[in-house]
């Protein structure tokens, strides 16, 4: 059996996610600029873009579930050389996503004028903010592919091509929002275009990029649905598809709640909300990146790699939130500051920010716990542990907290964060029983 020693592991393992870290921080900087540049023209237009955000992120669960059965099903082929096998996937997963991206796409602009009502927007805001979200799902299917694409493309090893790619599109989104929203005098509609056309951009891209690589370089044949891969596709994407679903439609539940409380305050929310965004890319960047070993080692057959992969990811992940969280105390003010000239919501979405700031530790756990459980392709729990947290302790208690008790954001955020910490905690049991049995196992064999 092949052995892996600890520094070798560490270096890949900080190899491939440093690119996508980088790659999320450059994206989440430029989020930065678009939501200031938005900002500027006022609390309805922030609130106009933010009132669907939540939807935005319930249908992406549908590209982001064949992104997570890709990763983990290609990766660990690529890991046990089989190159027919990642060239099927990989055409397997181009049909996939484009049938699943035009479907989303055209369910987000039938039900664009519907949203913003059922998110309990302020009548000057749901025109814009219905605007907004069909312009947006014009590039819907690109935005899908990009998703999809993207993850096959890090599967082989390669985070460094969708690092480049998405820094391209967000930059290529900052300029076109400046000539949309400035120049042409276009606010929220301008907003909205230059989204479409950098989600446009970045899925062309990444489709070339993937036909470049000779061992993603599907056929024809490779293109048709097949039964058998269909149903592995299912078995994996299926629970991380409802564990998106149920997950967003909470949020899309708890942001309805949040809205009712006025302007000002959901504005205050949803800016803190996107500040915070920067603060756990850290996470992120290593769960892809363990997911992707993982993967690798079980092709590989390498039990020494795998255990490492773990024990490393979840260190490193820990202790990078936990700087990352006091980080994001001691700037929260000045970092709202980027985001709005209104000081009321300034100075309330800074409270929240250092609220947060030292449960960030917590949120990194569950994030790469996430991403081991994705490398081996055990996306069920999840799904349990995602659903009773969320509608259990965040959707009861906001509701509580908004409707019957009438408490302040700050109610609302500790909601928020026990949720969170629930979530890791539960999936450290998990994890630790897995660890428990794999003893069992191993201890029956000598």
């Amino acid at each position: 059996m092949p052995t892996t020693s600890h520094k070798k592991l560490l270096k890949e393992l900080c190899l491939l996610s440093i690119p996508t870290v980088l790659e999320q921080i450059m994206s989440t900087l430029l989020q930065y600029v678009d939501t200031a540049m938005v900002g500027r023209l006022g609390e309805r237009a922030t609130a106009a873009v933010s009132t669907t955000t939540t939807v935005t992120w319930l249908m992406g669960c549908v590209p982001f579930a064949v992104a997570t059965a890709s990763l983990a099903l290609i990766s660990r082929e690529n890991g046990a050389g089989n190159k027919d096998r990642v060239r099927l996937l990989t055409g397997q997963t181009v049909t996939l996503s484009l049938i699943s991206g035009l479907l989303v796409s055209l369910l987000c602009m039938a039900l664009s004028p519907f949203i913003p009502v059922w998110m309990d927007a302020e009548e000057a805001v749901r025109g814009p903010a219905s605007e907004y979200f069909f312009i947006v799902n014009l590039a819907g299917v690109f935005k899908c592919a990009g998703i999809a694409f993207g993850s096959v493309i890090r599967s082989v090893k390669d985070t460094k091509t969708p690092m480049r790619i998405n820094l391209a599109g967000n930059v290529a989104n900052l300029v076109l929002n400046y000539f949309f929203i400035y120049t042409l005098a276009m606010g929220v509609r301008g907003a909205a275009i230059a989204t479409a056309i950098s989600y446009t951009l970045i899925g062309c891209l990444m489709f070339a990029a993937m036909r470049r690589k000779s061992d993603l370089r599907f056929g024809r044949s490779d293109l048709v649905l097949r039964r058998d891969l269909y149903r592995t596709f299912a078995d994996i994407g299926l629970p991380s598809m409802a564990t998106g679903a149920a997950s967003c439609l909470g949020y899309v539940f708890f942001a309805g709640l949040v809205s009712g409380m006025g302007t000002t305050t959901f504005a205050a929310h949803s800016i803190a909300v996107t500040a915070e965004q920067l603060f756990y890319i850290p996470g992120y960047g290593f769960r892809t990146a363990t997911s992707t070993l993982i993967g690798n080692a079980l092709g590989e057959g390498d039990r020494e790699k795998m255990i490492g992969t773990e024990r490393l990811s979840i260190v490193i992940t820990v202790s990078a939130m936990f700087l990352s969280g006091l980080v994001l105390f001691l700037i929260a003010r000045p970092l709202m500051g980027i985001f709005t000239t209104s000081v009321p919501v300034a100075d309330l979405g800074a409270a929240m920010l250092r609220i947060v700031a030292f449960t960030e530790p917590f949120y990194g756990l569950m994030i790469v716990l996430e991403g081991i459980f994705y490398g081996y392709g055990r996306t069920r729990n999840i799904f349990f542990i995602e659903t009773g947290s969320m509608w259990g302790i965040r959707i009861l208690f906001t509701y509580l907290v908004t409707k019957v008790w009438h408490l302040a954001l700050a109610a609302v955020w500790l909601c928020m964060i026990a949720d969170n910490i629930t979530k890791a905690l539960l999936l450290l049991a998990d994890y630790l029983r897995m660890v428990l049995a794999r003893r069992t196992e191993a201890s029956q064999l000598i």
